[in-house]
């Protein structure tokens, strides 16, 4: 037991550096995880509430899967940390964690756990239970435990933990008049009476006789919305006003035959909206041909296009068709507009106006029937002014123009496309993750996705295959420093928000050492002042911030303090030598 409670106590020190609290923005951090500081008062009325409306059996069984869900979170630190300690010391994290969260402090009694055998066995101490507490106050002596919450939490962690059903008891509860709760955890299949405990486990409909007046309200707006989703396709994701605006606008174009026009930067979806455009109109049940005019050189554009005769040029062995026929009666999507060749821009003004094609080195027309959708991420209008674009052609394909907002503009949907690219990319690497872990939701919500929906979808990838199967995805999975670039910082700024800017900072402190604005003693001087600030004078404390030893950092301060004297002899000024004790 002394082993026991000597491993607990070095746990929690290594746990308690690991909380971070931003006061700016109101959020506390563990690890990776959003956590709660709130009021044990406030806690008890609202556990009261819930027995007083739902009854005891129903609010336990509510209080117990809310536990558990808890202890499966706190699970996914304890078996980040397995991977440098052993199974022991791995397994007092959950422990540890509900001491540091303030529900209950925790002495292990007795611990025996083998995860390769899978055998487990846990005895445990509680004191000062929030939960037992407070249902005594509220409720007086009770017959039974009560320490619900308390109780799902340790099954959930350890089952998580040992990766097998583990289910505890309270054998003695505060709540019953104990001076302390005492629990037993085993596997599930050791208990003879586990039935009767882990029905709490299943869920189950709450409260219905309460909420029968609401339930016809709650189908109706659910069914309104699916109403809603039922219009986008499958590959269309979004919720958010700026999206709804631009499918509102191609929803009334796919209803004709207009020429569209698809606008927006580079990765928003432009080919998606227009196969959606494609699929939702008179012609989808014919071909949707899709060409980049950019990646097509530039003397095989109208070949490609249009088609060729044979000995059009050299090469062309055979007669062969172009888009435009492969796509007659159906779609033609033109991406990147905008580099099609002047000589191909007069060719497709005469498809547009007139129906007809000819290929290249024929004399023939051919007509086709074929709805052209075209796109760009430059603006045409400014082309139209240097000579680089026709102006005919432009009017002719302006006449119904959709432009398809970034993603920083779509911020609600971000949440859901990565949700939707996360399941895509679960099945096609074959893992099964369990989701993104708070501190990576909010880096995805503050990221300014410069690469948009593109770049968000490489990202998910990324991270999908960096993640370790069974867990969540953390920020260091989908953000890294590509080549050429500066590495980033992946920490919460001030603002609460991803910061991602410090190579910026950086590239400026250089700019002014280069520059000759400051010298290179003057910025480490300043480092080292701001270490010794921040650490309160503690210079052990600063040394390990700044990466040295504490004798490393006491020369330089040495130093720091004969050089300033050196100068304020000269300068006749009294000396500013850095704070702190030597």
């Amino acid at each position: 037991m002394a082993k026991l409670l000597s491993i607990a106590r070095s746990s929690g020190d290594d746990l308690r550096a690991q909380v971070r609290f931003c006061p700016e923005t109101g959020q506390i951090w563990l690890h990776e995880h959003r956590m709660l500081l709130v009021h044990a008062e406030a806690q008890g009325l609202l556990r009261k509430e819930l027995i007083d409306s739902l009854g005891m059996d129903r609010a336990r069984g509510l209080l117990t899967r809310m536990g558990y869900a808890s202890g499966l979170r706190d699970a996914e630190l304890a078996c980040t940390r397995a991977e440098h300690c052993n199974d022991i010391e791995a397994f007092m994290t959950g422990p540890r964690l509900h001491t540091l969260e303030g529900i209950v402090r925790v002495t292990p009694v007795r611990l025996e756990l083998d995860r390769a055998a899978a055998r487990f066995y846990g005895e445990f101490l509680w004191e000062n239970s929030w939960e037992g507490q407070w249902h005594r106050h509220h409720y007086g002596i009770h017959s039974e435990p009560v320490c619900w919450t308390q109780i799902g939490y340790a099954c959930g962690y350890s089952s998580a933990f040992m990766g097998r059903p583990i289910l505890y008891k309270e054998v003695e509860c505060a709540g019953m008049g104990h001076d302390n709760c005492r629990i037993i955890g085993k596997p599930v299949e050791e208990w003879d009476d586990a039935a009767e405990h882990t029905r709490y486990f299943r869920p189950e409909s709450i409260a219905d006789q309460l909420i029968e007046l609401q339930t016809q309200v709650v189908q109706l707006r659910s069914t309104i919305a699916d109403a809603d989703a039922d219009k986008l396709p499958d590959d269309m994701i979004g919720i958010s006003a700026a999206f709804r605006a631009a499918y509102g606008l191609l929803e009334r174009a796919a209803r004709t035959h207009v020429t569209v026009l698809l606008l927006g930067e580079t990765g928003v979806g432009k080919e998606r909206f227009a196969r959606a455009l494609h699929e939702m109109g008179p012609r989808r049940g014919r071909a949707f041909v899709a060409v980049n005019c950019a990646a097509i050189p530039g003397d095989l554009v109208e070949a490609e296009l249009f088609g060729a005769e044979k000995g059009a040029y050299t090469g062309a062995l055979v007669s062969r068709p172009g888009r435009f026929e492969r796509a007659d009666g159906g779609c033609i999507f033109l991406d990147e507009i905008g580099d099609l060749p002047l000589s191909a821009q007069g060719k497709l003004l005469r498809v547009l106006q007139e129906g007809e094609i000819e290929r290249l080195g024929g004399l023939q027309p051919r007509k086709v029937n074929v709805r052209v959708i075209a796109a760009t991420n430059g603006e045409l209008h400014r082309m139209v002014k240097t000579g680089s674009f026709r102006a005919d052609l432009y009017y002719r394909l302006n006449g119904f123009q959709v432009t398809i907002p970034p993603l920083r503009e779509r911020s609600e949907d971000i949440a859901l496309l990565a949700k939707s690219f996360l399941a895509k990319y679960s099945a096609v690497h074959a893992k099964k993750l369990r989701g993104f872990t708070d501190k990576a939701k909010r880096a995805l919500l503050s990221y300014p996705w410069p690469g948009n929906i593109r770049e968000l979808q490489n990202m998910v990838e990324r991270g999908v295959i960096l993640a370790p199967s069974g867990a969540r995805i953390e920020v260091e999975h989908l953000f890294s420093p590509c080549a050429g670039e500066q590495a980033r910082e992946l920490g919460l700024d001030r603002g609460g928000s991803l910061d991602l800017q410090s190579g910026n900072s950086i590239q400026a402190l250089c700019e002014s050492v280069l520059g000759g604005s400051a010298t290179l003693d003057q910025i480490e001087a300043l480092l080292i002042e701001t270490a010794v600030d921040k650490a309160r004078g503690n210079l052990s404390a600063a040394a390990r911030t700044l990466g040295l030893t504490r004798a490393q950092l006491a020369y330089r301060l040495k130093q720091l303090q004969v050089e300033g004297e050196a100068d304020a002899a000269v300068d006749g000024q009294p000396s500013s030598a850095v704070r702190g004790p030597l």
